[in-house]
């Protein structure tokens, strides 16, 4: 994987990183996602959208902070099963109103 979407993009998703893609890679859908997420197979290598993004938010995989490893597995996974990728962020960071888990 080449680059990955972190933790802060979570509930701040400027589209900035989509405007610059040069392979249409970053994806989310509206409404139902809390962050974007950056197709693995796709993703060029570009780096375009690091520089783009406003909310620091965008790594190359080999360079993401640790508290954030697992974030790879959740952009790659988003592309196969997209519930079990907003499950875990969902589990990382639960919505603002959202019901606390006991």
């Amino acid at each position: 994987m080449a680059y990955v979407i972190a933790e802060p993009c979570i509930d701040n998703m400027d589209q900035s990183c989509v405007a610059v893609c040069p392979v249409d890679c970053i994806t989310a859908d509206p409404g139902v996602d809390r962050k974007f997420f950056i197709d693995p197979n796709n993703c060029i290598d570009c780096g375009s959208c690091v520089q783009a993004c406003p909310n620091d938010a965008i790594f190359p995989a080999a360079e993401l902070p640790t508290e954030w490893a697992g974030f790879a597995w959740v952009d790659s996974t988003w592309y196969t099963d997209p519930n079990a990728a907003r499950a875990a962020i969902d589990a990382y960071m639960p919505a603002a109103g959202a019901p606390a888990e006991a």
